[in-house]
């Protein structure tokens, strides 16, 4: 059985630990410490390190653990990150043979220009590629390579489980009403998020089937998202893409 820890890290990042047994694959560690406390915790033993992109955040705890437990580091072929030993690209497989588990990589420039995510066994682990409600800021790629990103991904089956970076869901969710105050799926989701999160719980993992209905950066070919798309840049726009580009700038400026 696949099993998925989350680990906090600063104020609100998260690493996931996917493991099988009693065996791991640490993904996107940050920080190292709060890994080595669960690790010991939990009595696990880590077998891999899986790296979704560059920044900081998401690969400062790398080199400490890799060195510590002497594993394998899987990374993006495209970023330079500290202590990878397997470069990978868009198709390539990741085998976890300690976890009995095989991943496969998906490239999905935008937030990061080589940034991947793994998918296998019905879950993704998606990075700052994709939020719940939301998607990352376009540090790197174009707003045309995110859109298609995100298209890839919402294309997934609808029960794919989506572990992101970040626990924004809650502020992803004020955004998502602003854009469609009448999509009682975002309203109906935000009070559970509420309630989630008055006790600490984390919002995440979510569903692509869900996200397909609460996020408006998967939704810019509904009539709604283009409507409010178009009244906020005061002008009509000729492709999803264009929609997509109008609301991340939206987002990007939104105070809500």
């Amino acid at each position: 059985m696949v099993t998925v820890l989350h680990v906090p890290a600063f104020e609100d990042n998260y690493i996931w630990l996917l493991h099988a047994g009693e065996h791991v694959a640490i993904v996107d560690p940050g920080d190292a410490q709060p890994v080595i406390e669960t690790l010991e915790r939990e009595r696990l033993r880590p077998a891999a390190v899986l790296c979704t992109h560059h920044h900081r955040d998401h690969t400062g705890g790398v080199e400490a653990l890799a060195a510590r437990y002497g594993m394998p580091v899987y990374g993006p072929a495209r970023e330079s990150i500290p202590s990878i030993t397997h470069r990978l690209d868009d198709g390539d497989p990741v085998e976890l043979p300690q976890l009995g588990l095989q991943l496969q990589v998906i490239a999905t420039p935008g937030h990061t220009l080589g940034q991947i995510n793994f998918l296998g066994h019905g879950l993704l682990f998606c990075g700052d590629t994709l939020f719940s409600a939301g998607c990352g800021r376009l540090f790197e790629g174009t707003a045309a390579q995110m859109h298609a990103s995100l298209s890839r991904l919402a294309a997934l089956p609808a029960a794919t489980q989506v572990y992101c970076g970040h626990e924004y869901t809650a502020a992803n969710l004020r955004f998502a009403q602003a854009v469609e105050p009448d999509n009682a799926a975002v309203r109906e989701h935000a009070a559970r998020v509420h309630q989630w999160r008055s006790h600490k719980r984390p919002s995440l993992p979510s569903t692509i089937g869900l996200e397909r209905h609460i996020n408006p950066f998967l939704r810019c070919a509904e009539t709604s998202v283009r409507r409010a798309a178009e009244a906020h840049a005061g002008k009509v726009l000729d492709s999803a893409t264009e929609v997509f580009a109008t609301v991340r700038r939206w987002k990007d400026e939104f105070r809500g």
